[in-house]
């Protein structure tokens, strides 16, 4: 075929310029991913190793770090809204560099809790945005493919992290978990000022929307974001109560940090491999039951992994609570989305909901193993009863809407 004269048979300059934007938020929101994972993941194992921590302090620290994250991560949200996003970025990414440094340098329990708190603080200023990066400025039919490659993308490499971290950590020691961050941290700090520099060209309104055949009403559309806002954080209950417990987990098993990051890695994989499917396929969309389900499955899921004595129950529970967190935390993210003008503020909200999580999971086993500290089963009990009211008040919410 003969090209007209000119022609470069190369994609015009907007798509151009769009897929370049896109590429360079995936980048930076997947780098955030595996260095933000493998310091906090492999945190508890430093306090544990050199501290002495157990399952209740290690919670208790998890606790902390979540209060810290629900109550910036909004205002986190509402700064990159009024402010900017870039300057948000900007801002959360150099805070979080000093911190890695200054945490390094602090050997002593208490340091090392205020410096993961600084990094947890400087990070509620990334995640709130970089959702809304990939999603501002998208017309409503390409929300679900955009917010579908962002899941992916931060999915893997949160697994990746989850899966080599201990690896990392027995060849080259806990001072680690530091610098790797650090360095990813300053890329991401480049990438953010190479990403502000591109403009964007507006959005050609020509073109007839495709429907989604399971939109809703714009009431009925809100009604499913709060019932995904109310199950995001008992999903995080349990995924922050069980990354603060892997270090006794690994105990258990008698697993060094290696062969721990390789066995208890698992749910990782199947909550990637779950936003796989849940990006192809939009059945799920605006339909309860599949919420309802999988709240129950976390709940079973979760109870397993912290109670049986055996390793292979432990590693095929593990696939069904990736799969349930998945459509969970997709669901939050993409009625997020999808019901919203303010989308720097609702991933503030979102990523806040993660944080009361965080919280509320940890401080409950550790509160629970405070008090009968000679039952080890203690803390998982009690995260499983709260997790069961949670499921009972996603059912009521339903109910009364």
């Amino acid at each position: 075929m003969v090209l007209p004269p000119g022609h470069r048979g190369n994609f015009p300059p907007t798509v151009n310029t769009r897929r370049q934007h896109q590429f360079l938020c995936y980048t930076i929101e997947g780098l955030n991913s595996f260095g933000t994972v493998l310091y906090f993941t492999y945190l508890y194992f430093l306090l544990h190793a050199q501290f002495g921590f157990r399952d209740a302090q290690n919670l208790a620290v998890a606790a902390l770090l979540g209060l810290v994250y629900a109550v910036a991560a909004w205002q986190g949200g509402k700064f990159g809204q009024h402010h900017g996003n870039f300057a948000a970025l900007k801002l959360g990414f150099a805070l979080m560099a000093v911190s890695y440094v200054v945490a390094s340098q602090l050997h002593f329990a208490a340091g090392q809790i205020l410096g993961a708190a600084a990094v947890s603080l400087g990070m509620c200023f990334t995640w709130p945005v970089l959702e809304a990066l990939i999603s501002e400025g998208e017309t409503p039919e390409h929300i679900p493919h955009a917010v579908g490659i962002y899941n992916i993308t931060w999915a893997w490499t949160n697994a990746g992290a989850l899966f080599i971290g201990g690896t990392i950590v027995e060849k080259f020691g806990y001072a680690s978990i530091y610098w790797l961050p650090l360095g990813i941290v300053l890329v991401q700090l480049a990438l953010t000022f190479w990403l502000e520099s591109i403009k964007l060209p507006a959005l050609e309104q020509n073109s007839a929307p495709v429907p989604d055949s399971n939109r809703l009403s714009p009431a009925r559309a809100k009604n499913f974001q709060q019932l995904a806002w109310l199950a995001n954080p008992f999903a995080y209950i349990a995924i922050n109560t069980l990354i603060a417990v892997l270090p006794g987990v690994a105990a258990k098993f008698q697993l060094t940090p290696m062969f721990a990051g390789f066995a208890c890695s698992l749910w990782g994989f199947a909550r990637l491999a779950t936003f796989v499917v849940l990006w192809r396929w939009d059945g799920w969309h605006y339909r309860f039951r599949w919420l309802a389900a999988a709240f129950a499955l976390l709940v079973i899921s979760f109870t397993l992994i912290l109670v049986v004595p055996n390793l292979p129950a432990v590693l095929a529970a593990q696939i069904f609570f990736g799969a349930a967190i998945g459509l969970i935390y997709y669901s939050s993210l993409f009625y997020s989305m999808d019901a919203s003008d303010t989308k720097s503020e609702h991933g503030g909200i979102h990523e806040a909901a993660i944080g009361v999580g965080n919280c509320l999971g940890p401080a409950a086993g550790a509160t629970a193993l405070w008090l009968a500290p000679q039952n080890a089963s203690t803390g998982a009990w009690a995260v499983t009863g709260l997790l069961t009211l949670g499921f009972g008040g996603l059912l009521w919410l339903r109910k009364s809407r």
